[in-house]
């Protein structure tokens, strides 16, 4: 299937312009060719591709909506790495598992605070693209932590940290819930303030193993562990 993201509206389909030169500069697809679009909401249409000029469109044979995404739902809060490409094959990687929504969040000890959200939001739909998903993820922008907890429901919301000293629940004794929510720290975990400051939330805190994680290999392991739950 070579699926594209734009806009569907009832039976009107309009290809995405960064992906209209796409098609016909960088993959030279010819007129006639099967296509699908999706708008990244639970909708896809089918049909043939129609080239003019430097112009594609697609000649509508079938529109599916409503179709069924990811369950449970997954968001991710992480924090940025200073090497920002780790973050960005977070992205990548979390996307391709199904997750449903992803938050940056600036901590105390965040190095990097200059994060460019727009880039991140095309790769999301670059692997959404990938692994053929009609639902894209969410991609929020950059938060502080303190404002995100104003946010969350706390029934849900799991913390991973490596502060082995403080009281923390193994990731598989987690009960079956439809929507999900983990924390993920910066290159140095969150501080002990933080955690503090995350059980005074209700935040409950996870161990995901014995091994210490880097950052982006703590929130890809969740999605993982997410992803295998969907399953089964």
């Amino acid at each position: 299937m070579k699926l594209f993201y734009g806009e569907i509206a009832d039976q009107q389909v309009f290809i995405n312009d960064e992906e209209q030169q796409h098609i016909v500069k960088v993959l030279r697809m010819r007129d006639g060719e099967d296509i699908h679009v999706t708008d990244g909401k639970g909708t896809v249409a089918s049909g043939k591709l129609v080239i003019e000029g430097k112009k594609a469109g697609i000649e509508v044979s079938e529109i599916k909506k409503d179709l069924p995404g990811f369950k449970p739902n997954l968001h991710i809060a992480i924090a940025p790495t200073k090497n920002i490409d780790r973050i960005e094959f977070f992205v990548e990687k979390a996307v391709e598992m199904g997750i449903s929504e992803i938050s940056i969040i600036i901590t105390e000890k965040t190095e990097r605070k200059n994060i460019n959200i727009d880039k991140i939001r095309k790769q999301a739909i670059a692997a959404s693209k990938q692994s053929l998903r009609f639902h894209f993820p969410v991609i929020n922008d950059a938060i502080k932590l303190t404002d995100f907890l104003k946010n969350i429901n706390p029934e849900h919301t799991f913390v991973a940290h490596c502060h082995e000293n403080l009281e923390r629940i193994d990731l598989n004794n987690i009960p079956q819930l439809e929507q999900l929510t983990f924390l993920i720290g910066p290159e140095g975990d969150f501080s002990e303030k933080e955690i503090a400051f995350l059980a005074e939330h209700r935040v409950k805190a996870v161990s995901l193993g014995n091994q210490r994680l880097r950052t982006e290999t703590a929130g890809i392991f969740v999605a993982a562990w997410n992803y295998n739950n969907l399953q089964q």
